[in-house]
Order: structure tokens, then sequence, then C-alpha cells
């Protein structure tokens, strides 16, 4: 852990002023913290900020007007350093609409590069002798005030980030790897946001759903509203309401007492006290609702497609495997279905897919068309 000092943004005068810095570097260090573990919703609740010979912490929840940091994050002249930033790119342009570009992300320069380790915690412990602690991996970040040992192991995450990043920039130069990982970085900033709203039958995709009796299915579709109700009135994350487990439990064993409510794994003395009537309510009264229609079958792929999708697959582990990357480093999944699918016949077709780019095509064009032939 650094010993350094850093500097806790949490007014505007100091945002202010850290912003005019930060606009003059060619280069910044940047990471998140969420509360996913404690909210209905997750939000970002810091910003970890560093530049040579300086750290920030911003407090995103305090009265500070933000904008300045997403004319940041979408000025090419400035290069954003993170480590895994997918998820941290989805969270600011859901919350913010902030769309970054200049990415260097140094996990995904660790997986082009061939390391088996991803976790920051790794790299900075062998490169750096840095140990960090997992005392605070399921921290309440959004709770105020944050101790300062939570500070100091948020601080930890960026300290020494520009210095990873020129580590492993110098060896994917070495490595004739920059250009293919800059077409990554690049498309790793066209963020797809997830659709995470609430539907009612979503229940299907709790394990043991389908394997239910329709009268079965139809409470445990109630109780599964229920759930959410509750979940978005306290702020907290489902399976702290009630976990799946608990819901099929209920749906399979239709309880009528709180003795046989109390037999149920997953319901526990607190949310028996708690919720215990309100269940026995939806259990009793949702019995006679209409049995949930099932969800209609994905329709299946063209078998031509299929088939040119598992050629494709077997060359991109082959690939991978002389390389000694992950296969999804060659192509995503999602680009090789959009070329089994399309079933390009040129270098001009195939330059056309989505999630390619220049670089790669120039590395695997040919040979994913031989595949195809």
């Amino acid at each position: 852990m650094s010993s350094e000092t850093y500097e806790y943004i949490e007014t505007q005068d100091a945002w202010d002023s850290c912003l005019a810095l930060l606009e003059r570097e060619p280069i910044v260090a940047v990471d998140l913290e969420a509360n996913s573990l404690y909210a209905y919703r997750e939000q970002v609740c810091l910003i970890q900020i560093s530049i040579p010979n300086n750290d920030y912490i911003v407090d995103p929840l305090a009265d500070i007007d933000l904008t300045g940091f997403g004319r940041l994050l979408s000025n090419p002249a400035i290069e954003k350093v993170f480590h895994a930033s997918e998820y941290d790119l989805m969270l600011l342009m859901r919350d913010y609409d902030w769309q970054l570009q200049n990415l260097f992300d140094t996990m995904w320069a660790a997986r082009i590069l061939g390391f088996k380790h991803m976790g920051l915690a790794w790299f900075l412990r062998e490169f750096y002798g840095v140990e960090l602690t997992k005392k605070y991996q399921k921290a309440n970040w959004g709770a105020r005030p944050l101790l300062p040992e939570l500070l100091a192991y948020a601080q930890a995450d960026t300290h020494h980030l520009l210095d990873l990043r020129h580590a492993l920039a110098e060896r994917l130069e070495e490595a004739g790897r920059m250009k293919e990982a800059l077409e990554i970085f690049e498309q790793q900033c066209r963020v797809r946001l997830p659709d995470q709203e609430f539907t009612p039958d979503g229940f299907w995709s709790i394990r043991g759903a389908r394997t239910l009796a329709p009268q079965e299915q139809a409470v445990l579709k109630a109780l599964y509203i229920f759930r959410d109700e509750e979940s978005r009135r306290r702020n907290q994350p489902a399976f702290k309401v009630l976990n799946n487990e608990a819901l099929v439990g209920m749906a399979s064993a239709l309880p009528d007492t709180r003795e046989a409510l109390s037999k149920v794994r997953g319901i526990g003395v607190r949310n028996l006290d708690r919720y215990g009537s309100r269940l026995l309510d939806i259990i009793r009264t949702s019995q006679s609702d209409p049995a949930p229609e099932r969800p209609k079958r994905k329709k299946r792929p063209d078998p031509k497609a299929a088939d040119r999708f598992e050629k494709l697959s077997q060359w991109r582990r082959d690939r991978a495997q002389a390389r000694g990357v992950e296969s999804d480093v060659i192509l995503s999944r999602e680009t090789m279905w959009d070329i089994a699918r399309g079933n390009p016949n040129s270098i001009d077709d195939l330059a056309q897919i989505p999630g390619i780019g220049p670089c790669r095509l120039d590395l695997h064009g040919e040979a994913i068309l031989d595949e195809l032939d």
C-alpha cells in the first residue's frame, strides 16, 4: 500500500482546481468505486485519478458539478488509463452519459501479451512489491464518512497505474502488438449498455423455475415481483432481500403457515419476522393466478451460419493457443457470429464486419476467409 498522500476532493473549488491541473496532463489514470453490493441500482461513489506525483480521490456524492470530467474523458488528446475498464465505462455512460476516447486498458494490454493473471493486485505485487489487502473488496463505498484506510485502499488502485501502463506499453511495442492493442482499446470505448430494467418475466431466469408446476410458477412470479418492489423500497440489492433459493423454495413448498414458511431454506428468522405475513398472503392469493406464459425459444441460427461459426471457433482456439492468449483476444464471440452470418467472401467484405478493425484484418483476414471457403 502506498504511503503517499492524496487529495480528497469534496468541494467545487477543490474540484475546479484539480480539473485545471488534469486538463494540462497528456495522460491520467482513473478508477471508480461503486456500491453494487449495497444498493438496488449501483452508482459511482468514488473517482480515483492519478497523474505523476499527485493522487486525487473525488467524491461524486458531494455537491460538485463534475461536467468537466466528462469533457476530459472525451478529450482525444488526453490518454485515460484504466485497469479492466468495461464495468467502469458502462457506469460512466449510464450515470453521466459520458463517452470516453483515448483509452489504455492495462488489463487488456496484459491479456494481449499473454499474462495469465489479470487482477491489479497481482501486477502491483509482481511489478512493484505492493501488497493490496482484500479486507475492503466488499466495502460500502456509498457510506459517508469513509475511513482513512478505505481511502488509502482506493488510492492504491491508481497510484501505480501510470507506471504499469508504461511497463506494459514497452512490452507491447517489443512484441509488435501495440497497433492491435490500440484497436482493442478503441473498441472497448464503444459502450453498449445492458438492459437492466426489471421485467416480471425475469423470474424465468432463476434456476429451477422451469421445473416447477404451472401453479408454482405463478407463485414464483408473484414472489419475484414482491422482491423487486421491496428491493426498490429499501434500496438494497435483490439478493439481500430474498435470495433465489428462498423464492424457489417457497414456490415449490407452498407453505400456508408461519411454521411451514420457517422451514423453507433461505428464509431465516429476520425475513420471517419482517415479511412472514406478506409472503403467506402472496403465496395463498397467487396460486389462483393464470399460469405464466413460457418465453419463446430464441430462434436457432441458420445451420450454415452455425457451421461457419464452429469452424471459426476451432480456428480461433488454435490461433489463441499458438499465441498463448485467451481466445477472445483474437476475436470476440460476437464478432465471430457477425462473420458467420455475413459470410464475407473478400477482404473488403470482411472489413465491413463490426469488431474486426484494420489491424486484426491484417492479422487474421486471409485465415478467416480460408476457414469460410
